[in-house]
């Protein structure tokens, strides 16, 4: 999958969780009928948060992002909605390649070295990812929630 089309993809992952978790919010703190929505779509939001947040890392390995635009990309998974129109205006400045510019150069840093051979074993690298975003999500299921709403 090219960068271009992984980022679109998971910018609107991440608005789409967003509206379920907002709408579980709604049942559960205004409506008070039920906490199902935000106990599913919570999960959920939260894994494809940090698949956007780690995607936004490794673009921005690659395409040479400014750091500036690489914590804008990061701050945009933290607001609701606000993915989509970073990843599009992001794709407008040209900063969205259509190719992974390390899977064909070596990496001049130590960061770029290991996104390089990432690139180059696709399915391991795959692999590696989630096990390692499955860990990272654990660890914060067994934390807890940020913040406890008295009810």
């Amino acid at each position: 999958m090219t960068p271009r089309r992984l980022y679109a993809a998971l910018a609107l992952a991440e608005v789409v969780t967003w509206t379920l978790l907002l709408g579980g919010m709604v049942l559960k703190y205004v409506t008070r009928t039920t906490e199902l929505g935000v106990q599913l779509a919570g999960p959920v939001h939260g894994f494809v948060f940090l698949g956007y947040s780690l995607v936004t890392v490794l673009l921005a390995l690659d395409a040479r992002w400014s750091v500036g635009r690489t914590l804008a990309g990061l701050v945009a998974g933290v607001v609701p909605y606000l993915t989509v129109p970073f990843e599009r205006a992001t794709n407008r400045a040209g900063l969205l390649p259509d190719h992974w510019r390390l899977r064909e150069e070596e990496g001049r840093t130590a960061a770029e070295r290991v996104l390089a051979r990432a690139l180059r074993s696709p399915l391991q690298a795959g692999a590696v990812a989630v096990v390692v975003l499955a860990v990272v999500f654990a660890a914060l299921l067994v934390a807890g929630p940020p913040v406890t709403v008295p009810g």
